[in-house]
């Protein structure tokens, strides 16, 4: 893909920033690298089959001044997650950071390792203990603290310990009350949509390069390896709760709803360390994810970290996080701690003022700028969430997603409202006019939102396209965040080349599968049912030999509801255990080969189970965004 350069009005407003922040301030810099212990000596993790998993070469283009196609303030965060390898933070607490878009950190215990979030992939994960074990001397992995329910802070487990171990006691695997629940629920019903917009948020189909991928804020960006999932044994109910593992005394703090639905904070008293997980980090963090999720509480996080100061900042030297890098010193730690409170309170409370000022959701983002005391941390800084995005989320909690007005309240959608925009501008060649003229005058804004209209109404103009394709180049060459960088690049280009579908994207992996329970199944069986593929109503009945459990399915009205323990006759009953089940629907066997292997049995009308199967629709993992 050819790139176009930085416009001057672009270069100009990214020089600009030099001058509100204090670039010369090393501290962070010098808390990256302290301690560094040992890098790999092959900078590329690679998979069983030699297929590249993360390269941390990839990012060697990031040095010396920001280019004009990079906001310099995203360009410093991103010189800071260049750092990787494994790092020293305390006698006893070790991190492998860098080589995925989390960190695993690494606690000496008596005996072994206990392992926080062993990252999202298990090459990675197995990659970095391998470093740990050599440098630091082997030892086993005596247990696994998930900190919460994202993928990048458990979807490596597998390569730093064998399941067999876990459920024979032998390592207990500590999560957040809940953790299973949320860890599977939110990326399943609406899963295919959020992978496909999570590729826009960390810039997966982006290279690395300065006109491209630089980093995703929070890290270096995604890898891509396998995925892996073992439930936990050892669930933290409340604040307070207390463990000894290993000979290390541990308290935990719970943070549901803050970053995560389902997420803690720890404190080691012997090491006077807190580990923050992901409730506090060294950028503005995301109220709502543009990948979509569940709406944070702004006011709610505030207040773990309020309760996080009052419980540990007096007796804490070292904090600690699963992205970044570490705070040393009491005094450091207490005001890093005070100003991510007041951050995520002043987004809550500064929207809410507007809102009942009567101002909306499209004005309130445009008319907020942080205190100078916040705006001039860089730990504030909008690198991964960013303001105007916290802003309309915080909104949405409260109020939804309209703004009040009735003529925003029944729009017409975008291709119906792209053909009527352009007709009532004079076709197609005025909309290039007017948007050549944004594009001129530095009005990028303007240009993407009306050559989007013409996109959406003419999705063949290739004019249209490439026109909108550069303004978008320039609102990611603007800014500092990096998810709204790569949400504006891959946009551009996907106008120019139309969408990589040499990715296969797969939420629905076997540890996914066979974790998510039968009620959560059955209920996504209920959004994959297309009524309109069915030409009769039908019940069927699934009658679990194993756990002695029954459902009934029952497809009219246009929907597929499932009732447990309902009685009733049924068209279909399917006899068989759980794993048939799962794997019937996971596409790991068919139905002959589940009933030869004696776990299915069928009775009653056999058409029902063609038609039940065939009313279910594929989700393609690849749909288009930036056109209809």
């Amino acid at each position: 893909m050819t790139f176009q350069p930085a416009s001057p009005h672009t270069a100009a407003l990214n020089r600009a920033l030099l001058d509100l922040l204090d670039f010369g301030d090393e501290r962070d810099f010098d808390e990256a690298t302290r301690g560094h212990v040992a890098s790999l000596d092959d900078s590329c993790i690679r998979d069983a089959q030699g297929k590249k998993v993360f390269d941390m070469k990839d990012w060697d283009f990031i040095q010396g001044d920001a280019p004009d196609s990079v906001n310099p303030s995203l360009w410093r965060q991103a010189k800071l997650n260049v750092a990787s390898g494994l790092f020293t933070i305390h006698p006893r607490i070790h991190q492998v950071r860098g080589h995925d878009v989390s960190n695993m950190t690494l606690i000496a215990g008596d005996t072994g390792w206990i392992v926080i979030d062993p990252l999202l992939s298990v090459e990675t994960a197995r990659a970095s203990l391998d470093l740990a074990n050599r440098h630091l001397g082997e030892r086993p992995v005596v247990a696994v603290i998930y900190t919460h329910t994202h993928a990048d802070h458990f979807g490596g487990v597998r390569g730093v310990v064998d399941e067999a171990d876990v459920k024979a006691g032998r390592v207990p695997i500590i999560a957040p009350d809940q953790f299973m629940e949320y860890a599977i629920s939110e990326n399943v019903l609406a899963g295919n949509a959020m992978s496909r917009r999570a590729r826009y948020q960390f810039g997966a189909d982006l290279k690395p390069g300065i006109h491209s991928h630089v980093c995703c804020g929070l890290g270096k960006g995604l890898s891509k390896g396998r995925i892996s999932l073992i439930p936990p044994t050892d669930l933290i109910m409340a604040t307070g709760d207390k463990r000894v593992v290993d000979g290390v005394e541990i308290e935990f703090q719970m943070a549901a709803g803050s970053e995560a639905p389902a997420e803690f904070m720890f404190y080691f008293p012997q090491f006077r360390a807190l580990c923050a997980s992901e409730v506090t980090s060294h950028n503005m963090h995301n109220i709502l994810t543009p990948r979509g999720a569940e709406c944070r509480n702004a006011l709610g996080w505030s207040k773990y970290i309020d309760e996080t100061i009052d419980l540990y900042a007096d007796r804490t030297d070292l904090l600690f996080a699963c992205h970044h890098w570490p705070t040393w010193g009491q005094e450091r730690v207490k005001g890093f701690l005070v100003r991510q409170r007041d951050l995520y309170r002043f987004i809550h409370d500064e929207t809410l003022r507007l809102a009942n000022h009567g101002y909306t959701i499209h004005e309130i983002p445009d008319m907020v700028e942080l205190p100078p005391a916040l705006a001039h941390d860089f730990s504030c800084r909008g690198y991964y969430g960013t303001l105007r995005h916290n802003i309309k989320a915080v909104y949405q909690f409260y109020l939804g997603w309209w703004d009040g007005n009735p003529a925003t309240y029944h729009n017409l959608p975008p291709v119906e409202s792209g053909k009527r925009l352009v007709r009532a501008m004079g076709g197609a060649a005025a909309v290039l006019a007017e948007g050549q003229r944004a594009m001129d005058e530095g009005d990028y804004r303007w240009a993407v939102e009306l050559l989007n209209k013409l996109v959406f109404a003419e999705p063949d103009n290739k004019a249209g396209r490439e026109l909108q394709a550069r303004a978008l180049e320039q609102l990611g060459y603007q800014s500092e965040g990096g998810t709204w960088r790569n949400i504006f690049l891959l946009g551009a280009q996907e106008l120019r080349q139309g969408v990589d579908r040499s990715q296969e994207i797969n939420t629905a992996n076997p540890d996914v599968i066979f974790n998510m329970g039968v009620p959560l199944m059955l209920d996504f069986l209920g959004v994959k049912f297309n009524h309109s593929k069915v030409s009769r109503d039908f019940d069927v009945r699934l009658s679990f030999t194993d756990t002695g459990e029954s459902y009934l399915l029952q497809a009219a009205n246009g929907v597929l509801s499932n009732s447990r323990g309902r009685g009733g006759e049924a068209g279909l009953t399917l006899n068989l255990t759980e794993r048939a089940f799962f794997m019937l629907l996971g596409k790991a066997a068919d139905v002959p080969t589940l009933m030869g292997q004696g776990i299915l049995a069928i009775e009653g009308d056999m058409s029902i189970l063609g038609e039940l199967f065939g009313a279910m629709d594929d989700f393609d993992p690849h749909f288009e965004i930036v056109a209809p």
